[in-house]
């Protein structure tokens, strides 16, 4: 019976990518009705768990910590897609779809992911363990990038507005490249052991994979082509449903920001459900490898990408937060600094950190 599951869920997670890149080629540049659009919804989180699984499948080949920067880097990729194309349409909130979805994904990825895994793995072990070498690094990294991209805009006098010059938004594009080029070389080469999950002892547990066999280079190589095409399928048909997300968010009378989180939540569903799965397997280095690198790479990699389309799109490109928005950022990273510097973490700590992600909804809904 478990030899009959395995097969069927192999067969599924093949099913999808390619059911998802078929049915893109049907809609795409289509006005949809209410059905298609459910049908359209129901194959898009296909695909998105089916991307979780075969990131899955190459991460247990390469190990950790590159297992945690294929995830991050896949799901970026959506990420960056979306926000790029729905910038491409125009409308009178596209300024700042870039910033608030950026925002967004900070948030979620530091106070809703972090506080879940942390919590879970506390209930579960008492103590949720992890090493704060490695995770202070990407902390400080993701607190860097987003003060300089986020919050300088607000502050900038060249011109009028939360925007950058030109020459201010080629900088923050550059800089956000090299400090994530930088952290990834730490994390991968120079530094790798600091960012391994850690046994009860505070010891280093190795990439948390040697009990289980790896999979074949022909599995990897499959995985890696179903990978891609479930990405495409999910920015292909998150694009086609956007236009009735964001009529649904003006008919009910909520924020454009809500757009912003509605998106990122789709897109973080990935590095989520594996974050999870993680902290239940008491790694939680690899829940806050996941996070906090799925947060660096979504302001080191969307704002370059923006930069450059800002360059041949007409319009503002609005970096800059609201104060509110600014006293979350700040708050956040202090609470966040505080949970890492033992390097273990209580239920407590946890709860913060859900607690600050529910303050983020209730704000975006009702500002």
């Amino acid at each position: 019976m478990a030899e009959r599951l395995r097969s069927l869920a192999a067969r599924w997670t093949v099913a999808a990518p390619v059911l998802a890149v078929a049915l893109l080629a049907a809609v795409w540049g289509r006005s949809l009705s209410v059905p298609v659009v459910a049908v359209t919804s129901v194959v898009l989180a296909g695909a998105v768990l089916a991307a979780v699984h075969h990131a899955e499948v190459i991460a247990h080949r390469v190990g950790e910590p590159f297992g945690s920067l294929v995830l991050a880097v896949a799901v970026t990729v959506i990420e960056v897609a979306l926000i790029v194309t729905l910038m491409a349409d125009g409308g009178s909130k596209g300024p700042v779809l870039a910033r608030d979805t950026v925002f967004a994904a900070v948030m979620i990825t530091c106070n809703g992911i972090v506080g879940l895994c942390l919590t879970m793995a506390a209930l579960r072990h008492r103590l949720a363990v992890f090493q704060p070498e490695g995770t202070g690094g990407a902390l400080a990294t993701v607190g860097t990038l987003a003060t300089l991209s986020l919050v300088l805009p607000r502050f900038t006098t060249s011109r009028r507005g939360p925007e950058f010059s030109s020459s201010q938004l080629v900088f923050a594009a550059v800089a956000s490249l090299a400090l994530y080029g930088l952290f990834v070389a730490t994390q991968t080469v120079r530094h790798r052991e600091f960012f391994l999950p850690v046994s009860r002892d505070h010891g280093a547990a190795g990439d948390g994979h040697e009990e289980v066999a790896q999979p074949s280079r022909r599995r990897v190589l499959a995985s890696l082509v179903l990978l891609a095409l479930a990405l495409v399928g999910v920015v292909g048909l998150a694009k086609s449903v956007s236009h009735t997300i964001e009529t649904g968010v003006a008919a009910v009378g909520l924020p454009h920001a809500v757009v912003g989180v509605i998106i990122a939540l789709l897109v973080l569903l990935p590095e989520s459900i594996a974050a999870l799965r993680a902290a239940r397997r008491d790694q939680v280095q690899t829940s806050l490898n996941l996070a906090l690198g799925s947060a660096m790479a979504s302001i080191g990699l969307t704002v370059p990408a923006v930069a450059v389309a800002s360059f041949w799109m007409s319009g503002p490109l609005v970096l800059g937060l609201d104060p509110t928005d600014m006293v979350l950022l700040t708050l956040t990273l202090v609470v966040s600094t505080l949970t890492v510097v033992p390097g273990r973490a209580t239920v407590l700590q946890g709860g913060v950190h859900l607690v600050l992600f529910a303050a983020y909804l209730e704000l975006a809904v009702t500002p």
